[in-house]
């Protein structure tokens, strides 16, 4: 830019700070384009705000590949006069997956973790998250990932939980995001 208006670099630096520019952080928006982003929106947004009564409402989400780390030796406790220590490297053990579930209303989270990230083990943990929950009325808030949809059959066994799903584009309505 400095060049294309013949300026030095710092006149322009200087410009952009007393105008508070900076163009290095960008923000941006995706507009959903679900059809029925305005249903589900609410759907949610009404969760939030008016939960059922005697029910609770979760948001579930994951997080893929993370590196599973391990110190290759322990660390020295804290002592009078001197912090904790630990070792600068470490061992791999591949990578894990984190499923995690965040409950409305206490703010409690309830989370376990897998190898991979496929409908089997996101159904199993919706089977912990009921056998945490006996006999409430589980709603789920869920993003459009593909392992959260066609459960149709778990669902029937499971007539105590239901499934709100975000918008497409829009998991920042998820608390978990």
């Amino acid at each position: 830019m400095a060049a294309s208006q013949g300026l030095s670099k710092s006149t322009i630096s200087t410009v952009w700070k007393s105008h508070n520019i900076k163009p290095h952080r960008t923000k941006t928006f995706k507009l959903s384009r679900d059809p029925r982003f305005l249903e589900k929106l609410t759907d949610v947004v009404g969760l939030y705000l008016n939960p059922p009564q005697e029910a609770i409402v979760l948001c579930v989400d994951e997080k893929s590949q993370i590196q599973a780390l391990d110190r290759t030796q322990p660390g020295l406790p804290i002592k009078k006069g001197r912090c904790g220590t630990m070792t600068h490297d470490y061992k791999r053990h591949g990578t894990t997956t984190l499923f995690a579930a965040l409950e409305v209303a206490t703010g409690k989270i309830l989370a376990t973790h897998s190898k991979r990230r496929r409908r089997v083990e996101f159904l199993d943990f919706m089977d912990r998250l009921t056998a945490a929950f006996p006999n409430r009325q589980l709603n789920v808030i869920l993003d459009n990932l593909s392992t959260h949809k066609k459960n149709e059959e778990w669902l029937k066994a499971h007539p105590n939980v239901k499934f709100h799903f975000t918008p497409t584009s829009a998991s920042w309505l998820t608390m978990l995001s």
